[in-house]
């Protein structure tokens, strides 16, 4: 690791000097100029005001956007503990535990296992999450929102360009909320910090991020049954909900991790005029990361667990530690279009401090392994179409795995239309292979095969028409967690834990999503979202409901000689019955289960929200209409209620230095 290290920080010193300019592709399938995003505009800050547009959000593959400060319908739906659109997602009651999922997607461009405990992963900033910036001047984006019963929920992002050439950025968020039940305390933090460096001749590019995360939840593993019953008939004395009582008391979990990232390029050929242009690069890019997930108990809990080694301190840490570092080139033609390349060395350490020996064999403690890659990416505009593909293939190691993904695009006069199919064969998360825990039915160790996919995806979007998605999906071998009932000695159930399983029998999977947003009376809007969903299996192992539906009516117009832009109306989510999937707190995952069937319930929300100069700030009663219901039956997943009528207010706030 160490000669890893002293390469990976050798060659920025050696590439620095150089000098050339080229567009670069910007993954949409057309070509900006990413070397200088704003062409070469000269900005003076001394009596005029940069326009928004100059202030560049950069992804991972190089796509650009712009800072947004307007108010819109999808700003307001944005704003959550994620700050994405939740229509696919239902939350649990308090701010920072786990989303329970409506609608399922799946990864398509992994060639290794991930960590595993995916519930808790669900805040947690991967390498593609992280942003890159180019500004003209200071830039500070402020993110506040009040968070269930005591706490808050605090976000900072300052970035800054100190030359047209170097930019950083630092950021961080914050939550602690203490939740309305016992038990259900949630205290996170997650740190960044990026920069990104183009010399004068935009021959060499840098980019490097650095990421601390720790996600600390106390777990109370839902109602126990008394409480549970006594939530669902409304009993009068239980209104507070710290009065019910929860099947854990003492249960805590705590993911936290650290990652160092550099990704840079340069350019050995390359020119440019006014008709034309190419350009040749090698490329290196690295990572190392260590994380953690860790549940902890003082005392035992065998009725609703099941049995364990020890009754007092338990602990299941589980490890991975895990560094990559890739080497290519590119090479880029305006009528040959765009092609990379490049081999990566993965090495894994997963698991344990310890062996457990039980009667049917011993658990090891370690998945330790390495693996060569071959990554590719191809882009291409043929006339009118944008045509893109990547793959990659584990040429040798442990373990196999390869995918395919390619898109073609076609834009319209008032829509854009874009279809893809992407196949993809991958070994499980680690922790379907291994884990261990102080819980004796939570050990294992298996040899699942590869799970297999296919899809094929359509979409349309137009702002004129309508937004429109469908996604066909196709899995074998599907590897997932399912509920096992904890029973007594009389044969009463108690509690629940979980166990991978692999299918043997394909699994088909569809999903279509139409949006549109209908503006009429010049201030008045109605934005409407439907899902429809359909599974074809044996077993009942991937359940959705069959329609999720969102309406929103609101009201927007301009106030106080244009001072202020008032938006404000209601929003009603509805999606119907189905066996929605279980939590599990000693895994950090979600299991199928098919004995209790949840959902059909109304969510309505009230929303104030308006626009000052650059500040937007939004005020929503959420679930007002608990207020008025005549039964108490909605739940996020079993024994875990839906969040009660609560005021939460915030505001997102841009400063311009």
């Amino acid at each position: 690791m160490k000669r890893l290290l002293f390469l990976l920080f050798l060659m920025p010193l050696v590439l620095f000097s150089q000098e050339r300019e080229i567009f670069e592709q910007n993954g949409t399938g057309t070509y900006d100029n990413l070397n200088n995003p704003t062409n070469e505009k000269e900005v003076s800050v001394k009596g005029e005001k940069p326009p928004i547009t100059d202030y560049l959000i950069i992804t991972q593959k190089r796509d650009t956007t712009h800072l947004d400060t307007t108010l819109t319908m999808a700003k307001d739906f944005k704003f959550n503990f994620f700050r994405k659109d939740d229509f696919e997602y239902i939350p649990f009651h308090n701010v920072g535990q786990p989303y329970n999922q409506l609608g399922k997607s799946f990864d398509l461009d992994l060639l290794s296992p991930r960590m595993g405990s995916q519930a808790r992963h669900q805040n947690y900033y991967e390498i593609d999450d992280i942003l890159d910036y180019y500004v003209p001047t200071p830039l500070t984006d402020l993110y506040f929102k009040t968070v269930v019963n005591q706490g808050q929920q605090l976000e900072a992002l300052f970035t800054s360009n100190l030359s047209p050439q170097f930019n950083f950025s630092i950021s961080y968020k914050g939550v602690r909320s203490a939740g309305d039940y016992i038990n259900t305390l949630t205290s996170s933090g997650n740190f960044k910090f990026t920069s990104n460096y183009t010399s004068k001749n935009k021959r060499y590019r840098l980019r490097v991020h650095t990421v601390f995360q720790d996600h600390f939840n106390e777990e109370n593993g839902g109602l126990e049954a008394a409480s549970l019953q006594g939530f669902i008939d409304d009993t009068e004395d239980l209104s507070n909900r710290g009065r019910l009582e929860p099947n854990l008391t003492d249960a805590e979990s705590t993911l936290d991790g650290k990652r160092f990232y550099i990704d840079h390029d340069y350019e050995l050929i390359g020119d440019k005029d006014s008709t034309s242009y190419y350009s040749g690069r090698i490329y290196n890019k690295a990572y190392y990361e260590d994380k953690f997930y860790r549940y902890s108990q003082d005392t035992a809990d065998e009725d609703f667990l099941g049995e364990s080694y020890i009754s007092t301190n338990l602990e299941d840490k589980t490890n991975l530690e895990e560094g990559m570092i890739e080497a290519g080139a590119s090479y880029e033609h305006h009528l040959l279009g765009y092609y990379k390349a490049g081999v990566a060395r993965h090495k894994y350490n997963y698991g344990y401090d310890r062996l457990i020996n039980q009667a049917s064999g011993v658990i090891n403690n370690r998945l330790i392994g390495e693996l060569y890659q071959f990554k590719a990416e191809f882009a291409k505009r043929v006339g009118k179409f944008d045509i893109t593909a990547n793959g990659g293939v584990n040429i040798t190691g442990d373990l196999d795995g390869q995918f395919i993904n390619s898109q073609a695009s076609y834009k319209f006069k008032d829509f854009d239309v874009k279809a893809g199919i992407a196949i993809s064969s991958r070994a499980p998360d680690f922790i379907y292979t291994l884990h261990q825990s102080d819980y004796i039915n939570y050990n294992w160790q298996n040899n699942f095969n590869n799970t297999e996919k296919q899809e094929f995806n359509f979409r349309i979007n137009s702002e004129k028409f309508l937004n429109a998605q469908v996604t066909f999906t196709t899995l074998q071998d599907h590897v997932y967690f399912s509920q096992n009932l904890v029973v007594d000695t009389d044969g009463n159930t108690t509690g629940y834990n979980a166990t991978p399983i692999q299918t043997t029998g394909d699994i088909t999977y569809l999903k279509i999503k139409v949006n549109k947003d209908i503006k009429f009376l010049r201030k008045f809007g109605l934005d409407n979202t439907i899902m429809y969903q359909n599974v074809t299996q044996t077993d009942d192992v991937i359940n959705v409901p069959d329609f999720t539906a969102r309406s929103t009516f609101y009201y927007k117009n301009r106030l106080f000689k244009n001072a202020l832009l008032l938006q404000t109306g209601i929003t009603a989510k509805y999606f119907t019955k189905y066996y929605m999937d279980g939590y599990d707190p000693v895994l950090g995952e979600f299991y199928s289960q098919n004995t209790d069937e949840l959902g059909g319930f109304p969510m309505v929300d009230l929303f104030v929200n308006a626009k000052i100069r650059q500040t937007r700030i939004f005020f929503k009663l959420e679930h007002a209409n608990q207020l008025f219901a005549s039964n108490t039956d909605y739940f996020s997943a079993p024994r875990n209620p839906y969040r009660d009528f609560t005021i939460r207010f915030g505001l997102v706030w841009n400063f311009f230095l």
